[in-house]
């Protein structure tokens, strides 16, 4: 059983949902038929910005409209992160909580919603943005995925692959290119302890707060070797095929995780 993933490390044009919805418009069609599932940066549609109340949207907003309509026209399953909000209680409520949102859209019309967890201090994340207390665990194509975002990726308790509830980690974010080192380090590490594969998808360029990215972006095996061939710092879109017999068998002969430590997450 095998799934086709595609990769897409592209520069996200800062704050501008309109113009960034156009590009995955225009890319997402011509992958159409040639691939399962589309991974793209945290905050897709915006770059990585702290304007939270001014562009937060609902899950039946701008962002999630479109991406609902290249899922069903093309055919494939799509996530990455956007600014989100939950919908008002009443109109005369403006008392709302923002959250980096991840999102997972099937072509079939079911949609998962993710809450980063762990929000980063050093951006103060943490003071335009909501904390989520959901794990997410998505059933695609018999494949369990779970979705985290960016910072996440530094917490291995909360990415622990307890009896292997899921076969693939997908990791999106907008990673500084300072910190690069560290982000494939991490990615590679939460592969080998998580006996899964780990797709991180990463933007490039530089965004409205002067921050640069390379990108970076990879899909590694449970053995944690690189099966990408992404190249740093350039706009590029790569389809790979992932297989779950071989990562099966390598579970059944390798079973480390029946030994693994039990954790408790109080949030």
């Amino acid at each position: 059983m095998s799934m086709r993933i595609t990769i897409v490390q592209n520069n996200i044009i800062w704050e501008d949902k309109t113009a960034n919805l156009a590009y995955y418009f225009s890319l997402l069609s011509s992958l159409s038929g040639k691939t399962d599932l589309v991974v793209l940066p945290e905050m897709c549609t915006t770059g990585f910005s702290m304007e939270s109340f001014r562009l937060a949207e609902t899950n039946s907003g701008e962002s999630m409209t479109a991406f609902r309509r290249m899922s069903k026209d093309y055919g494939l399953a799509i996530t990455g992160s956007f600014i989100g909000k939950d919908e008002l209680k009443k109109d005369s409520d403006k008392d709302f909580s923002c959250f980096n949102r991840g999102f997972f859209i099937c072509p079939g019309g079911k949609e998962t919603f993710y809450d980063k967890r762990h929000l980063f201090r050093i951006g103060e994340e943490g003071k335009n943005y909501k904390a989520g207390k959901e794990k997410c665990l998505i059933s695609y194509m018999g494949w369990n995925i779970r979705l985290i975002i960016c910072y996440d990726l530094r917490f291995p308790v909360w990415c622990w692959n307890t009896n292997n509830e899921y076969d693939l980690l997908i990791v999106v974010g907008n990673w500084p290119a300072s910190r690069e080192h560290v982000w494939t380090n991490l990615l590679t590490a939460r592969a080998l302890e998580n006996m899964a594969y780990v797709c991180g998808v990463n933007r490039i360029g530089t965004d409205g707060l002067n921050l640069h990215y390379t990108g970076d972006s990879q899909l590694i095996n449970a053995y944690g070797a690189t099966i990408s061939s992404i190249v740093p710092d350039k706009e590029q879109i790569q389809t790979l095929d992932i297989d779950h017999e071989s990562l099966d068998y390598f579970r059944e002969k390798f079973p480390v995780w029946k030994d693994a430590d039990r954790f408790k997450i109080n949030l």
